[in-house]
């Protein structure tokens, strides 16, 4: 028992001093970031830009689509039909895809794919409205927590809202899109679904 006392710090002693003599310290190692066994930053941004660029690339398989099909006819209600259409079941994302017109003062709706819509909006509520009201883009990435939101159905958790316009720049329509996702829309959604309703000029 004496032996093994002594023994232990003395061997301890020896460790730290080094075989010859000289302090040696030992520091632990430490996995520096993105180590293997760590989560990569550099591979989590380069998904979500891949992502982006497959967005981006069906959008744009979706318009020239669209510009080739909207060349038949001239008709309003026929072009907001097929706009709705096809984004609808080619956007895994769009939970509800359609028009709301300005008609006499209120917002009715338009063609539409999607469970049942409200036929009339509340006058200067939602985010409809503030669409029209603003002449701009509106997107809201929780509409629960929009004011005065008017929900046609409760499932509904994020919206996009592009207004369509007319001479001097008046709004005749909005193009209206809800997601079950909460921010599931994002600047490639603005940007291309304004271009996309730059395709349904107003009859004249």
């Amino acid at each position: 028992m004496f032996t093994k006392t002594i023994l232990l710090p003395i061997m301890g002693l020896a460790l730290f001093c080094g075989l010859g003599g000289a302090p040696t310290f030992l520091v632990p190692i430490i996995n520096p970031p993105f180590a293997d066994n760590s989560p990569h930053l550099p591979t989590l941004l380069s998904m979500a830009m891949t992502e982006k660029k497959k967005l981006n690339a069906r959008y744009e398989r979706i318009y020239t689509q669209l510009e080739n099909l909207l060349q038949n006819t001239g008709n309003l209600i026929s072009r907001m039909a097929t706009v709705a259409a096809l984004l609808h079941h080619k956007m895994p994302h769009f939970f509800w895809t359609g028009f709301y017109l300005l008609d006499k003062g209120e917002l009715i709706v338009g063609p539409y794919q999607g469970p049942l819509a409200c036929q009339v909006l509340g006058k200067n509520s939602g985010v409809c409205w503030a669409g029209i009201l603003r002449h701009s883009t509106i997107v809201v990435p929780d509409v629960h927590e929009f004011p005065g939101h008017i929900s046609c159905d409760n499932r509904s958790n994020s919206e996009i809202v592009i207004p369509l316009l007319g001479k001097n720049d008046q709004p005749w329509a909005v193009l209206d899109v809800d997601s079950q996702k909460r921010d599931a829309f994002s600047e490639i959604d603005k940007q291309w679904l304004e271009k996309i309703v730059r395709l349904i000029p107003p009859q004249e």
